[in-house]
């Protein structure tokens, strides 16, 4: 019974997905079906405001939905994605997120879409590294056939054996010692 709620559960989850995944150009291009000079927008009892944006609530919604669909979009290729590179979605991902974050911060003497840069550099100093370190590691283990484990455990025999070596030959000159002595 269990199984068959979790998997009614996913259906739904993953048909909601491809739902906004489906209407996302529709989303997208929202901003066309909205009145264009008017400063305000009620819809489900919510109003909407210009923000700032030349008394127009439909350049505000044009540039809430130019940041907000792709980053929606790009979250759900980056939770769905399987690939060892997916990391590397985090970068266009905090692009969008400091876009739309100055977009919904907007001032009228504010300009948009440029001071991000800097953000989404430093972002990119963090994943570049972490993303190149998994593609080593891939590379060592898959194309150049390099177990690290396997070779740590090989290093830790040899360790060993050098030991017992050295250990035997502290006991023949013992030996030798000793029957001399004698």
């Amino acid at each position: 019974m269990k199984d068959k709620t979790r998997i009614r559960k996913k259906f739904v989850i993953e048909g909601l997905v491809a739902l906004f995944i489906a209407i996302s150009p529709l989303l997208f291009y929202g901003y066309k079906y909205l009145p264009v000079g008017t400063n305000t927008w009620t819809f489900l009892g919510i109003e909407f405001t210009d923000n700032g944006f030349d008394n127009d609530v439909s350049l505000a919604f044009y540039y809430y939905l130019n940041k907000l669909v792709p980053l929606l979009l790009l979250v759900i290729w980056f939770v769905t994605s399987k690939n060892w590179w997916y990391h590397a979605i985090l970068i266009p991902i905090a692009m969008y997120s400091f876009q739309l974050y100055t977009v919904l911060n907007y001032t009228n003497s504010e300009r948009i879409d440029e001071n991000e840069i800097l953000y989404v550099i430093a972002v990119t100093m963090v994943i570049v590294p972490v993303v190149y370190f998994i593609r080593v590691k891939l590379v060592d283990k898959h194309v150049h056939g390099i177990d690290l484990e396997a070779m740590d455990t090989e290093l830790q025999i040899l360790k060993e054996k050098e030991e017992l070596r050295k250990e035997r030959e502290k006991l023949e000159q013992r030996q030798k010692s000793v029957s001399k002595k004698m």
